[in-house]
């Protein structure tokens, strides 16, 4: 099936973040610090929130609250009903993380995120602190705070991150831009206490004459619990575009090339009242929905109806 893409909200410059409300598409204009909300029903495109420090990944719990990945804090946060922002952690072991990029939330209330070094993310006088790119986990204590931990120990620039509806698995993608860096898509088992086991390599993005392809940046579930991402760049490999790949074997069962123009897309998640509509942003700041997938999505919240 060929996808029919249409262009619903420009921005100028990489969106990025999109999540599904239950009404409406929210997704993050990074260089703007804002998030937007699109509302399919009259195709208005507003600003949601103002402020924002550059948040780029989005995402609900179970209860219907919003939480961020606040690149230019250097934080998770929680975006509150009454326009407050609460910061939930910015560090590990002392040291402060690096641009918090991708997050995923479990039932459990834990937040998995992912954490590489995006400079152009933060203010240009900030530096790592962190040694490594690698995958947090922040899980929430009686008191309301949460404590850090490392999960991963062996990836290269962290972006895009799932937790598996079962909870069995932690699907972490690398997008090292570098040359003869790794990226892959990975499959870790979550064990009892929190932990990783041995990943499972489910693919791996090379390099051509022109360089590194580009891996994958954003990805979301349908609900046969298959992942969609977005990856690709229109100067290496086969160019931008969006895999199906089979879950948990990591077996491509599609591709789909993005319009001319995006040259980079950097997310995804599913949307409408029967999560059927695909919405995707770009490193040049489009919205696009495909409503031809043929596949619906899975989200954690709100409830499928």
């Amino acid at each position: 099936m060929e996808w029919e893409y249409e262009l619903v909200a420009e921005c100028g410059r990489l969106t990025e973040g999109p999540v599904w409300d239950g009404e409406a598409l929210l997704f993050s204009h990074i260089p703007g610090s804002r998030i937007m909300r699109y509302d399919p029903d009259s195709g208005a495109c507003t600003e949601f929130r103002t402020g924002t420090n550059h948040i780029n990944g989005l995402n609900f719990d179970t209860q219907g609250r919003l939480y961020g990945c606040c690149s230019g804090g250097r934080s998770i946060v929680r975006l509150e009903p009454d326009g407050t922002t609460t910061t939930l952690v910015d560090r590990w072991e002392g040291l402060r993380f690096n641009t918090p990029n991708d997050l995923a939330l479990d039932s459990k209330g834990r937040i998995w995120f992912t954490n590489p070094w995006n400079e152009g993310n933060i203010d240009p006088s900030e530096s790592m602190e962190m040694n490594h790119e690698e995958a947090f986990r922040a899980d929430p204590q009686p008191d309301g705070s949460y404590s850090v931990s490392r999960v991963t120990f062996d990836t290269t620039k962290t972006n895009g991150i799932l937790v598996s509806p079962d909870e069995s698995i932690l699907y972490v993608a690398q997008s090292d831009g570098v040359a003869g860096r790794t990226r892959e898509l990975r499959a870790y088992p979550i064990q009892a206490d929190g932990s990783l086991g041995p990943y499972t390599l489910l693919h791996q993005f090379g390099e051509d004459h022109r360089g590194p392809q580009r891996g994958i940046d954003g990805m979301c579930f349908d609900s046969e619990g298959n992942i969609i991402a977005t990856a690709g760049i229109n100067t290496s490999g086969p160019g931008p575009m969006i895999y199906v790949f089979e879950a948990p074997s990591g077996r491509v069962l599609e591709t789909h090339r993005v319009p001319d123009g995006v040259n980079t897309p950097t997310n995804c998640a599913f949307g409408g009242p029967d999560l059927s509509t695909l919405y995707i942003t770009s490193g040049q700041g489009h919205l696009l929905k495909v409503g031809n997938t043929g596949r619906r999505g899975w989200i954690l919240w709100p409830p499928s109806k």
